[in-house]
This record gives structure tokens, C-alpha cells and sequence, in this order.
């Protein structure tokens, strides 16, 4: 077996460069990759990659579940802003909801 005489070096750059060429890694070989050498994501503004693939079935199966958690989102969201606001807490009156929320139980056990 021969030896190898030189040494080479490679930069973030270049491996940053090789992997956005590259085709034929998955994810885990990728990240690796990515962590061992410091080289960052291909760009902030990058797509994220499609969790079903080529899989059209799937892809339609997840964009429903994704459109039923937006809906819930909303629905929470909408729920929190029509909600009254708090009571205005004086110097006897505790900030802290979940404070608040023991010392009424306390008072309805007591009764």
C-alpha cells in the first residue's frame, strides 16, 4: 500500500460548496457532514426539504393535517384576544395567574 506524501485541508467553504452539489447523501450523512467541518445551511432563505418526497399521496395527507392544525391555531389565537382582560391587580392583589388560581380554590374549599 502506498503512502500518501501531501496533506490537504478542507475549508467551510468547500465542503459547504461540495454538499450543495451533492445528490447521492441523506439528511444524517449530510448534517454530519455539516457539523464536522462547520459548514452552515445553504442559505437561511432555503426551501425546507418536503417530508414526503415523491410520495403525492402522503404529501396531500400531510398538507391536511397541517391545514387542521392552522385552523386550531387560529381558533386559539382568536379565543385569547376576545378573552376579557385580567383584573387590574392591586397592592393586595397578586400578579401571578396560577397564584390566583390556587388562592381561589383555597377560598372555594374553605366555604
Amino acid at each position: 500500500m502506498e503512502r500518501k506524501v501531501g496533506s490537504s485541508t478542507l475549508t467551510a467553504k468547500e465542503v459547504k460548496a461540495a454538499l450543495e452539489k451533492s445528490t447521492t447523501l441523506t439528511a444524517e450523512e449530510e448534517k454530519a457532514l455539516r457539523m464536522r467541518h462547520g459548514a452552515g445551511a445553504p442559505s437561511k432563505s432555503a426551501p425546507l426539504p418536503r417530508a414526503a418526497g415523491a410520495n403525492a399521496e402522503l404529501a396531500d395527507e400531510l398538507l391536511v393535517i397541517e391545514m387542521q392544525l392552522m385552523k386550531a391555531m387560529r381558533a386559539r389565537t382568536a379565543a385569547k384576544a376576545t378573552k376579557a382582560p385580567a383584573a387590574v391587580h392591586t397592592r393586595e392583589a397578586p400578579a401571578n395567574a396560577a397564584k390566583d388560581k390556587i388562592v381561589r380554590a383555597l377560598r372555594a374549599k374553605k366555604k
